[in-house]
C-alpha cells in the first residue's frame, strides 16, 4: 500500500503547530497503525529529521495510551478498537490520512500527537478510590454479597481505560463519561457507598476545575468509546452527585 499521510507537527503547548505531508510505501495491510507509524519514523531519521513524538505502550488495546484522531475520529475507523489495534486493512491504496491529537483545553500538546492527560490523574486522585482498613479487622471481600446485575455493572464501568477518547470527540470536550465510569463502578458496590457522596462531590469538582466542558447528551462518547462505556452511568453520576448535593445542603 502507498499512502499520503497529512500529519500535526506541533513542538509544545506553546506552539502554533502545523500540517506536514509524509508520503509512505510499501505498507503491510497487516500492519497496525501503530507500526505503520514506526516504519514512517525510521523513514524521517534516516533522513536526519525529529520523528514524530506519540503516545504508545502495551499495543494490546488495554493501556488507552495511543490516542490519535484518524480522519476526524477517535482511534481512526472501526468500533470498539484503539489505535494499536487499528490495521491498515481497513484503508484503501492511495488514500490520504490526516492524523491529529486529541483537541481539548484539558489535553495540551505535548509534543506532535502526544498530549498531556493528566487531568484525568487528577481527577481519579480526588476520589476515585476505596479507602482501605487496614486496622488488622478487615473484612473478607467475598463475606459481603453483591447481585450479580451490579457486579456486571460496576465491571463494565471499570473497563475504562482512560485514553480520552470521550473527550477528543465530544463537542463540548466533557469529561463526563470518563467522571461517571469511574464514580460508577465504587457507586455500585457496597465497599464503594461508606465514600459516595464525598467521592462524586471531589470527582466533579474537579473536572470542572481541569476545564472540561460539560454534558449536552448528544452521544458522540459512547459511539467512539472503545471499550464501550455506556451513557447510563452518566445518568447514574448526575443522580448521585444531586444525591450528595442534597445531603451537604441539609
Amino acid at each position: 500500500m502507498n499512502l499520503t499521510l497529512k500529519i500535526w507537527r506541533q513542538n509544545g503547548p506553546d506552539d502554533k503547530g502545523r500540517m506536514e505531508i509524509y508520503p509512505v510505501q510499501d505498507i503491510n495491510p497487516d500492519m497496525s497503525f501503530l507500526e505503520m507509524m514506526d516504519v514512517l519514523n525510521e523513514q524521517i531519521i534516516a533522513e536526519g529529521k525529529d520523528p514524530i513524538a506519540f503516545d504508545h505502550d502495551c499495543r494490546e488495546g488495554i493501556c488507552g495510551m495511543c490516542s490519535m484522531f484518524i480522519n476526524g475520529e477517535a482511534h481512526g475507523p472501526g468500533r470498539r478498537i484503539t489505535t494499536c489495534q487499528l490495521h491498515m486493512r481497513s484503508f484503501n491504496d492511495g488514500d490520504t490520512i490526516v492524523v491529529e491529537p486529541w483537541r481539548a483545553a484539558a489535553f495540551p500538546v505535548i509534543k506532535d500527537l502526544a498530549t498531556d492527560r493528566s487531568a484525568f490523574d487528577r481527577i481519579q486522585q480526588a476520589g476515585g478510590y476505596v479507602s482501605v482498613n487496614t486496622s488488622g479487622n478487615t473484612i473478607d471481600a467475598n463475606a459481603i454479597p453483591v447481585p450479580k446485575t451490579d457486579a456486571d455493572r460496576a465491571f463494565d464501568a471499570a473497563t475504562c481505560i482512560g485514553c480520552g477518547a470521550c473527550v477528543a470527540t465530544c463537542k463540548n470536550s466533557s469529561a463526563m463519561l470518563f467522571v461517571s465510569a469511574k464514580v460508577s463502578q465504587y457507586a455500585l458496590l457496597p465497599q464503594g457507598k461508606v465514600e459516595a457522596k464525598e467521592r462524586v462531590r471531589k470527582m466533579v469538582n474537579q473536572m470542572d476545575l481541569e476545564g472540561f466542558g460539560n454534558c449536552t447528551n448528544t452521544g458522540a462518547c459512547e459511539v467512539e468509546c472503545p471499550v464501550g462505556i455506556s451513557l447510563e452511568n452518566i445518568a447514574r453520576m448526575n443522580r448521585e452527585y444531586l444525591s450528595a448535593s442534597l445531603s451537604s445542603a441539609e
